[in-house]
Parts: C-alpha cells; structure tokens; sequence
C-alpha cells in the first residue's frame, strides 16, 4: 500500500480501526516506509488505460467535497508515465465545479472501477489543469482516443498514492461490449443448433414425403 496508507490512515482513521478491531490492518500498512509518491507499475497502466470511465472527487473552499464521473472510450485515460496520468477534459454541463475547486486544492481522489471482473482502483493526487496550446505534443498525445465533444483543457494528475481493494461487495454489471463478447460463443453455438434443426426438418421432410 505504501504512501496511501501514509496519506489515508490519519489519526482518527487509526482510532476507528483500533475501536473495530482492525487495529493490526493500519499497523502493518503504515511499517511500510513512506519513501515518497507510489509509483504506477504494469498492473495499474494496463489496468487505467482500459477503463471507460472512474469517479473523481475534489474539495471546494468550503469543504464541501463534490464527486463526478468521467467517461469516454477505453483508453481515455492515458498513463503518461510511473507518476502520471491525464486526459483531455471535454465540455459537458458547463458547471465547472471540479475544474474550481482544483484552484484552491489541487487534491484529488479517483475510483477506477471494473465491474465486471469486479476489480478497483483507489487513487490519490494532486490535479491540475493545462491549456491546450501550453503543449502542444500532449494535447495531440490526449486527442486519441478521447471523449467525444470539444475539448476546453488539459487535466494532468501526479500520483501520491493508490491502493488495489478488496472485491467485496462490488456488483458485476457488465458493458454492451463485455456483454457482447461474453455472448458471441452463445450466439454461435445457437445458430450452429438452428442451422442443425433445420437440417433435420429438411430430412424428416424428405422421408415424408417418400412414404
């Protein structure tokens, strides 16, 4: 768990888990040293760069904390390297409330999830946005595959931390494209039975008619 642990087990966190009994989880995560921001290995590229989408939250000035989705294609999200990930930030409903709060706390959590396989990603970072003529390399890096709609910014988030969860819990749902590629052998399988049936209607046609 590394820095998560650091960053997640405050000290009221560590009070709960020693008045529920889970006072050994927090000891034995925080006995990892803190060396400093984790670092996204094979496992957490492959993993972020499939999504289609995670939730995101932020913290206004009010300390209020506000959470939204994004979504886009699978590999809307890019891993830029060990640290980083971004993606381009396409207009939708105008509100701007994550792209405010980030200009007072820049601290961001993120939830990738994959239902299907019933699999979760916690992330913690410090976002930032960028215009989109600050690099012009990166934003035609982030430009494919994006979400559809104009793109306004930038949003470029260095890791502190993330934690792979327990599967407990999570309800398998699954995507038209999951459900798709689960059902082609079904499908192919029933056609094969169809065309078989058909066969055998065609004989038993054939018999009768030679009596």
């Amino acid at each position: 768990m590394g820095r998560f642990a650091h960053l997640a087990y405050t000290d009221s966190v560590r009070r709960v888990q020693e008045e529920q009994g889970s006072g050994l989880l927090g000891v034995r995560a925080l006995a990892q040293p803190d060396t400093g921001p984790d670092e996204l290995g094979p496992d957490e590229a492959a993993f972020l760069t499939t999504r289609d989408g995670f939730y995101l939250a932020s913290t206004g000035e009010t300390g209020w904390p506000y959470i939204q989705f994004r979504g886009g294609p699978a590999g809307f999200v890019h891993v830029l390297d060990e640290r980083r990930l971004a993606w381009a930030e396409v207009r939708g409903n105008r509100q701007y409330i994550t792209t405010g709060n980030l200009r007072t706390d820049g601290r961001v959590a993120l939830f990738f999830m994959d239902y299907a396989r019933q699999a979760r990603l916690k992330l913690l970072g410090r976002a930032r946005t960028q215009g989109l003529d600050e690099d012009p390399a990166l934003t035609e890096r982030l430009d494919k595959p994006r979400t559809d709609g104009k793109v306004e910014r930038l949003m470029i988030v260095e890791v502190e931390g993330f934690n792979w969860n327990c599967h407990q819990h999570i309800t398998p749902r699954y995507s038209e494209e999951e459900l798709e590629t689960a059902l082609r052998p079904v499908r192919a399988r029933m056609d094969a039975l169809e065309q078989e049936n058909a066969r055998l209607r065609a004989r038993l046609a054939e018999l009768g008619e030679a009596d």
